[in-house]
């Protein structure tokens, strides 16, 4: 019997961004990279083969129809255990293309592709190490730690940009539409880091027995139930003095209401992305 406080603004930013909606979400430009893959050779090779498969004109079949029946497949396979007649359009190679397809719009409408997606979560990410500042002044004088548990539930929308923000899952080369082949191997694949039931968790430790009072209090990170080697350290348990410097940028020179204004100059979408 726990009330819960809808907090749209902290959970769903990306509604609440001027400069993400009206430059990526509702910009038609913003996703020219994944609109091109659509038409390239990876996909029209995967649309003749389905159009074979259902004796239809490859005409009559696009991209997005095709996407379709592959997430069919796959909703029927992961939700009801079972194997859709769908999944028999599809092969190995057939799901690894149309993988990329969905990548590619989860990177540059949620990830890497522009700043803005990331910037627009660094209230999200603020309100969480106020918790954490709050759970160490209260342990350090003594008090009883008020909120020992905080969870907060949004969207893969949510914890996307959140990642990207971290630099969590970052590759050398942008995803775009002509490096398929060279991206076999890439980091970023949303269906690993934002599955069904996707969980990013924070854990504080206070630790007695340490040599140096940094050392007093320290963080591990957790998606999926599996920890995250930090990027400053590569370890998997960082002080929280090293992590609060690792991300002073964000946390002191990040402001939600500046990075979602949009520009007053007379500029293109794309200019501005």
């Amino acid at each position: 019997e726990v009330e819960v406080e809808v907090n749209d603004s902290l959970m769903r930013f990306f509604d609440h961004c001027a400069k993400f909606v009206a430059l990526v979400e509702e910009n038609d430009a913003a996703m020219c990279q994944v609109n091109a893959f659509k038409e390239g050779p990876e996909m029209r090779k995967v649309l003749e083969k389905v159009a074979s498969a259902l004796c239809l004109p490859v005409e009559e079949l696009n991209a997005d129809l095709v996407q379709v029946a592959f997430l069919t497949c796959s909703y029927e396979m992961a939700i009801k255990n079972m194997t859709s007649p769908w999944c028999s359009l599809f092969n190995e190679e057939d799901a690894k293309v149309l993988e990329y397809l969905n990548d590619l719009k989860q990177y540059w409408k949620r990830g890497y592709g522009y700043d803005i997606n990331s910037r627009s979560s660094c209230i999200l990410f603020q309100d969480i190490f106020q918790h954490l500042d709050k759970a160490v002044e209260e342990s350090k004088s003594s008090k009883p730690i008020s909120s020992p548990l905080i969870v907060q539930v949004g969207h893969a929308e949510t914890l996307q940009p959140l990642l990207a923000l971290m630099g969590f899952f970052k590759d050398e080369e942008p995803l775009k539409a002509d490096n398929y082949a060279r991206q076999a191997h890439r980091k970023f694949r949303s269906g690993r880091i934002v599955p069904y039931a996707a969980n990013l968790v924070f854990v504080l430790y206070h630790c007695d027995q340490v040599k140096t009072s940094d050392e007093e209090y320290q963080v591990q990170i957790l998606l999926n139930e599996k920890l995250l080697s930090f990027h400053h350290s590569n370890e998997t348990i960082s002080t929280y003095a090293d992590l609060k410097d690792y991300y002073k940028d964000i946390l002191e020179n990040c402001h939600f209401k500046e990075e979602c204004e949009l520009p007053k100059v007379n500029i293109t979408a794309v200019d501005e992305l």
